[in-house]
């Protein structure tokens, strides 16, 4: 996913029985190239890392490093920031000969209010053309693939992710079209964008959901074909009045655990009642 567009580039799914991994090695030949890639920490591995950042022209990865994680300090290139070398394991080694005995990365040191403090791990290495604070601020676009998701899941199948179809060739194409359909409202939400002036991730996604499900259901069922761009155009119009106010990047909302709840049944107040 394009995080400052929400557009899907592609998408690989299979067998829940495979390492989820496995499936993301094999959208790298879709990653354009100057690009950089942010990824989960769960993707932290050589064989998934060397073979993004070869496969392509400066194609590059951001990520946050587990607690796990160890590198040797080859220089220090700022406060907080620093290049480093990470050691492929003999075990990884030895399925895939092809990688490595070491490769080098960046590691920067955070701490945003509210959070402990987490160091980031890039193959972007020139410290003077990607400035630390930079990419600290940029690994947080990640985010916007959660959304993405939230706009498929929560909007789209209103939280009715059951799978419909009885074969895997048909759950494929359910799938498949369920993706198509969420590119072409987001494409559609792009042009609403560039003809405002404003950021895509400042239209509305809900309400361009339903005017053009709307839209699209009556076109189909009473307007003739040479009159649907004019369709398409009131329904422009019409999204352009959802546009929504500029994000606030400045609240914090820290993690916190609830407190658990009683296991006992609350106990209401008893209705008092008079003595005569």
């Amino acid at each position: 996913m394009a995080v400052r567009s929400h557009l899907l580039v592609d998408a690989s799914f299979g067998p829940y029985g495979i390492d989820e991994r496995r499936y993301a090695s094999q959208l790298w030949a879709s990653v354009p190239d100057n690009a950089l890639v942010l990824i989960d920490r769960g993707y932290l591995q050589a064989n998934i890392l060397v073979p993004l950042q070869q496969s392509g022209t400066n194609r590059n990865w951001l990520t946050r490093a587990k607690s796990t994680s160890k590198w040797k300090v080859l220089k220090r290139l700022g406060p907080g920031d620093g290049l480093v070398e990470i050691t492929v394991s003999n075990e990884a080694r030895r399925k895939d000969p092809t990688l490595p005995k070491a490769y080098q990365a960046r590691a920067i040191r955070y701490q945003r209010k509210g959070y402990p403090p987490s160091t980031l791990l890039t193959s972007l290495v020139d410290a003077k053309r990607y400035p630390a604070e930079e990419l600290r601020v940029l690994y947080h676009e990640r985010w916007e693939l959660e959304l993405g998701f939230g706009e498929i899941k929560t909007e789209m199948l209103q939280r009715l992710e059951t799978i419909r179809s009885k074969s895997p060739q048909a759950v494929e194409q359910e799938l498949w079209g369920l993706l198509v359909a969420y590119n072409l409202i987001r494409l559609e939400m792009e042009r609403i964008a560039d003809e405002t002036g404003v950021s895509l991730l400042r239209v509305s996604f809900i309400a361009a959901l339903r005017f053009i499900v709307d839209e699209w259901t009556w076109s189909a069922n009473t307007s003739s074909p040479g009159a649907i761009p004019r369709h398409l155009d009131d329904l422009r119009d019409k999204i352009r009045r959802f546009v929504l106010p500029p994000r606030r990047p400045e609240r914090s909302y820290p993690r916190a655990v609830k407190i658990k709840m009683s296991n006992y049944a609350r106990k209401l107040p008893s209705t008092v009642r008079r003595a005569n």
